[in-house]
């Protein structure tokens, strides 16, 4: 069953500016920040958005969560919309929604434990929010959106400003609703690390228009297609050897770097493991960050 459903929805914006031709003449001038947008999202999946900024990822979200009007088309979202109050501690928060949402209380009780045991919040939801830290209110918007059992779930930027432990934390409990609720997530992110973890299928947008929807794996295989051979060059002799190798490389901080074609891989391979320690020697996949860039740049999208 599709909880998301958008045809042919478009934004337009438009000012009122100077007619350069003509000094005392006004004209309006009409941006498209979204064309002709199509999109379908099923019941428990996760789907990342990426762009570059300025690409219509935000306006298009604005439009799905019913924030801003499509100058255009038709957007269907079965879900809702929720947020803490800044000058209250978040358990209040809690309290209110729990009545707007007439959540009978033994539900709403189990619910909040197992929310602030899953977050670690029990320490911070007496505090008002504005006195809480970045992190700490993330965690607290997330279980107020998710008191109610909402069937979307829409996360612009959930790990952003975030350390490395709880960003993690944030990503476990996002697959961890995800599995258990079944909620259907719009995750939009600029660290590849919530794209490659939650994500399945991505949604790249450019230009205001979509210029991928699919498997993010098959995008990365399309854009990547090589592998990165990294050497530790510790020895004189193994600096000798690696000048030796025939193909294109270069060396950073005492590590020698090969990108080599997959269909190239296991000759080089075996070259490499038969002049140096295997010890030294790592095969890894491109960043994905990297990949998603070259992605950016390029004009169009060609996936099979």
């Amino acid at each position: 069953m599709n909880l998301i459903s958008a045809k042919n929805i478009s934004k337009k914006y438009s000012k009122l500016a100077l007619d350069p031709d003509h000094i005392f003449r006004i004209q309006r001038i009409e941006k498209e920040a979204v064309a002709g947008f199509d999109l379908e999202i099923e019941e428990g999946e996760i789907v990342g958005f990426l762009g570059p900024n300025g690409a219509g990822k935000t306006t298009i979200l604005k439009m799905l969560s019913g924030i801003i009007y499509p100058t255009s088309g038709e957007a269907i979202v079965m879900g809702q919309k929720n947020q803490l109050w800044w000058d209250l501690p978040a358990i209040d928060s809690f309290s209110l929604l729990k009545e707007i949402y007439e959540i009978p209380e033994a539900k709403y009780k189990k619910k909040l434990k197992t929310l602030m045991d899953v977050l670690s919040m029990h320490d911070i939801v007496n505090r008002r929010l504005r006195n809480l830290s970045l992190g700490e209110r993330m965690k607290c918007e997330l279980a107020a959106c998710l008191l109610h059992e909402p069937k979307v779930l829409f996360l612009d930027e959930p790990t952003i400003g975030l350390d490395i432990i709880t960003a993690q934390s944030i990503r476990n409990f996002i697959k961890e609703i995800n599995k258990i609720q079944r909620c259907t997530i719009i995750l939009t992110s600029h660290y590849m690390g919530d794209i490659e973890e939650l994500c399945r299928r991505v949604v790249i947008i450019n230009h205001g228009m979509k210029v991928y929807d699919g498997d993010f794996k098959a995008l990365i295989k399309k854009y990547a297609p090589e592998k990165i051979v990294k050497i530790n060059l510790g020895e004189k002799k193994d600096r000798e050897k690696f000048a030796k190798i025939k193909i294109d490389k270069k060396i950073e901080d005492g590590v020698g770097i090969i990108k080599v074609p997959i269909k190239k891989l296991s000759g080089l391979a075996k070259e490499i493991f038969g002049k140096f320690n295997a010890e030294h020697i790592t095969i890894q996949d491109p960043d994905t960050e990297d990949v998603i860039a070259k992605i950016y740049k390029g004009k169009e999208l060609d996936i099979k």
